[in-house]
């Protein structure tokens, strides 16, 4: 933005400069953080650009895409997480009946929350975890899955989790246990439909 007010932030430890109106990421591609290649975001879909965040003396956890800069901002960008512990084949789910059971087998986990908040906190969706979560313990999986529908994987929630229930994980599950044995969500068929539509429109032009 040619003749704004740049400031003073520091990010991954350098000093960088940015002015107001810049997010997080834009700020870090400008002083040589390097654009990693296939990051989804640069490709249509959320990348998770995961960063921890100290200004005016508090620390908190954000997306580099959705936060804007402000001055003295220090910023570091976390590392990507290490691969699930979590192992299914959502195939092999072929009937309702045991989903319950499985669930518990696959997340031992989600029935030791101690509702200490930190993955509500720690969302930069606004998402309410926690609350989810309960609703995937006692087997409501479809509402479970509708909660986390704003889930873009960052897996904040995961690092703030003392019992490491990886309530991502537990969210995708939801939503995968959800489309494998009902209807496709009204939300997803328009959207598909949209895409059907927008595919016919062009082949018409060729």
């Amino acid at each position: 933005m040619e003749g704004a007010v740049e400031f003073d932030l520091t990010i991954n430890g350098q000093c960088a400069q940015a002015h107001a109106g810049m997010t997080v990421v834009e700020a870090a591609w400008r002083n040589g953080v390097p654009r990693v290649r296939g990051v989804g975001c640069l490709e249509g879909v959320c990348g998770s650009c995961r960063i921890l965040l100290r200004h005016d003396g508090e620390v908190t956890v954000a997306l580099a895409c959705q936060t804007f800069v402000q001055p003295g901002m220090e910023v570091v960008f976390l590392p990507p997480q290490s691969a699930p512990r979590h192992h299914y084949d959502i195939d092999e789910f072929e009937d309702s009946w045991s989903i319950q059971s499985r669930f518990h087998e696959i997340f031992p986990e989600a029935a030791r929350c101690r509702h200490c908040h930190g993955c509500v906190v720690s969302c930069p969706k606004g998402i309410k975890v926690e609350e989810a979560i309960m609703l995937a313990a006692t087997g409501r999986f479809r509402d479970a899955g509708e909660m986390f529908f704003e889930c873009v994987m960052c897996e904040l929630c995961d690092n703030a989790c003392p019992e490491q229930i990886a309530p991502a994980h537990v969210g995708l599950f939801c939503r995968r246990i959800t489309a494998h044995f009902h209807l496709r969500p009204p939300n997803l068929i328009h959207r598909l439909e949209e895409l059907r539509q927008s595919k016919q429109g062009r082949g018409s032009h060729d």
